[in-house]
């Protein structure tokens, strides 16, 4: 049994066991390739489509919407990149300030190319307003891409009201949901939305595929180019057992989703109580409410320079969790780009801890979790910055 405590399910999620039995005949002795037309590739192309019926269910659209992609960053790529040469034109692209990376790096690929490219402002608690989307949509624009909900502070945006806007001038809206998939519900008819994104190792599938909705009537143009497959729109050999364990993951979420939903708040608020019992000078980051369910970001007031210290006693003790404060490890000493964009001061932006639990977490290891933490406090406050070595942080990566 392992007796670490794993709390960065943001970052990536153990695998199913449920999900691996279901992808073992795959990486094996089911070996065809699914564009083949024989028997063995016929086997393979059964399970492929099964799987998008599957991926499908899980966001209430229709199996032939669902296009595979290597990863969520890649459907983020395939969406924006797509919508913006299908225009024909260098069109006008809307997103918020605080979005990931991939959305937030293909956006100044594009801004670089002639895109007109308008940053949303958030509040305090990480929320896209309607009135400032509102605003940006006097001008002509051709897509607005605002994330289903917040990697760094968990904060979950009103996407319904933000696609209901962005449709009644004619826009596509695009959502990065690859947090919020499988955690929360989604059903891209009642959210107005014409792309969603996904990605299956944040829901306990495996790495290296991830997935497109892309609403039947909106046109895209591919960014891989070879055989064809996936309707054209994105060329390569499916990875079959990959996408089998992305099927086989949203069924499981889809069927467990409103009792694990209801299990994990009650985890993470008795989290939230504990620290504010425990810690004074504890705040927390991101919506008290509109927020993931097993998700929650917090800082301490004064100790926000001792988070790398912090971070290393908890690994040291056997926890793991994840600074919220930047995308890749090489700059985890700098203030969150996300915390700035909320208000908060440099200082404050430095000291973000982020927890995020998953299906296989417990009630007894968030109680062990709660007796550590304190002695990880005192351990980091003590230490002498001079014999710290900074660990290398988590990548808040997607």
């Amino acid at each position: 049994m392992n007796s670490r405590i794993y709390f960065d399910h943001s970052a990536t999620t153990p695998l199913d066991p449920r999900v691996l039995d279901e992808m073992a005949p795959f990486l094996g002795g089911v070996f065809g390739n699914p564009s083949s037309q024989h028997h063995e590739g016929r086997v393979a192309r059964e399970a492929v489509e099964r799987a998008r019926a599957q991926v499908a269910m899980l966001i209430g659209a229709e199996p032939e919407e669902i296009t595979f992609t290597a990863s969520g960053t890649e459907a983020d790529n395939l969406a924006l990149i797509g919508a913006a040469c299908a225009s024909g034109q260098p069109g006008h692209i809307v997103t918020s300030a605080i979005e990931h990376a991939a959305i937030l790096e293909t956006c100044r690929f594009l801004g670089e190319r002639g895109t007109k490219i308008t940053h949303l402002p958030v509040d305090a608690e990480g929320i896209v307003r309607t009135e400032s989307l509102l605003h940006a949509l006097q001008s002509n624009v051709t897509l607005v891409s605002i994330m289903a909900a917040n990697n760094v502070v968990g904060t979950i945006e009103p996407i319904e009201e933000l696609a209901h806007l962005t449709k009644l001038h004619g826009v596509l809206f695009h959502t990065d949901a690859v947090q919020a998939g499988g955690k929360i519900p989604l059903d891209v008819n009642r959210l107005h939305v014409d792309l969603l994104s996904l990605s299956a190792h944040k829901l306990h599938g495996p790495k290296g595929v991830g997935a497109l909705y892309v609403r039947n009537s909106v046109k895209l143009s591919p960014i891989i180019f070879g055989g064809g497959q996936e309707r054209g729109l994105r060329s390569a050999t499916e990875n079959v057992a990959g996408i089998v364990g992305f099927g086989a993951a949203a069924q499981i979420a889809h069927q467990e989703l409103e009792s694990e939903t209801a299990r994990l708040a009650r985890l993470r608020e008795h989290i939230a109580r504990e620290l504010a019992r425990q810690f004074p000078n504890s705040y927390l980051f991101g919506h008290a409410v509109h927020r993931l369910p097993g998700h929650l970001s917090f800082g301490l007031r004064g100790q926000e320079r001792e988070l790398g210290r912090l971070l290393s006693a908890l690994d040291a003790a056997g926890v793991a969790v994840s600074a919220g404060s930047a995308c890749s490890a090489h700059h985890s000493g700098e203030p969150s780009p996300v915390l700035l964009a909320m208000g908060y001061d440099a200082e404050s932006a430095r000291g973000l801890l982020r927890l995020s639990l998953g299906r296989f977490n417990t009630e007894q290891e968030v109680e062990r979790f709660l007796e550590i933490l304190p002695q990880a406090v005192a351990l980091a406050a003590r230490v002498p910055r001079s014999l710290y070595a900074p660990a290398r942080t988590a990548v808040v990566g997607q």
